[in-house]
């Protein structure tokens, strides 16, 4: 599949008939009218949009070059949106991005996500062919630069403890994507957002937009969950919140 055919495949996906009002409604718990979201790791927007839906004005940081491009095409006339073709991690600087042409949806700066997912079930026939030298920005500074936000989402293949460890604020609520692959680095980044601040925590496997815990959870608990799932789980968000009320099913 051409780089092309797969970000259409993605927009097919992502702008599905029928899934904005479910994102919306999912979101609503942890955004509002007014208020900021960053949206790290944007790939085709679709988070982005639903910010802007919910009246939330957004930080859309995407580095792979041809996605940051369609960003600038949805939302280049939309002031409330602030697009930024960056990596973020745990410190300013350069870093590589491996680029997956054929599924721009994993492309990675983390070399032990590439070693994680060679061979393993599910992983089959992934190729990470081409690569580019990209800025690496911290969520501190993206801070610094826009407002601090209420809301972070956080979809980075596998480094989303190095995006972490750039915040040393807690903020209102926010969301990491977890790989069954590399649970480690989920691991890593529940004790940083634990570190952080009195958080409670809930998850949501895979695109599923309801939480699958029974009622908002500490740490470990939300730990032992994560280190229980079968390895078919494969993937899924773990959500953060100072609100407890809004980790609520």
């Amino acid at each position: 599949m051409s780089t092309a055919s797969a970000i259409g495949h993605s927009l097919r996906t992502y702008y599905a008939p029928g899934r904005a009002a479910a994102l919306d409604a999912f979101q609503a718990r942890f955004l509002g009218a007014g208020e900021l979201g960053f949206d790290i790791g944007a790939h085709v927007g679709d988070r982005t949009a639903s910010f802007r839906r919910l009246g939330a004005r957004a930080v859309a940081v995407e580095p792979q070059p041809r996605l940051a491009r369609l960003l600038r095409l949805l939302f280049g006339r939309d002031a409330g949106v602030t697009r930024v073709a960056a990596l973020v991690g745990d410190q300013a600087g350069e870093a590589t991005l491996r680029l997956n042409r054929a599924n721009p949806t994993v492309a990675t700066a983390s070399e032990a996500f590439l070693a994680a997912a060679a061979g393993a079930p599910g992983w089959e026939g992934q190729h990470w062919d081409d690569a580019v030298t990209l800025p690496v920005t911290t969520l501190d500074a993206l801070a610094a630069a826009h407002g601090a936000p209420e809301f972070i989402k956080i979809d980075v293949e596998g480094f989303e403890a190095q995006a972490l460890a750039g915040l040393s604020r807690p903020v209102r609520a926010l969301s990491f994507e977890f790989t069954l692959i590399q649970r480690d680095v989920a691991l890593d980044a529940l004790r940083i957002v634990e570190g952080l601040g009195p958080y409670s925590f809930n998850a949501c496997l895979g695109e599923e937009m309801r939480f699958a815990l029974p009622a908002p959870a500490h740490a470990g608990t939300l730990a032992r969950w994560l280190e229980a799932l079968p390895p078919e789980a494969n993937s899924g968000d773990i959500y953060a919140s100072l609100d407890p009320a809004r980790l609520q099913p």
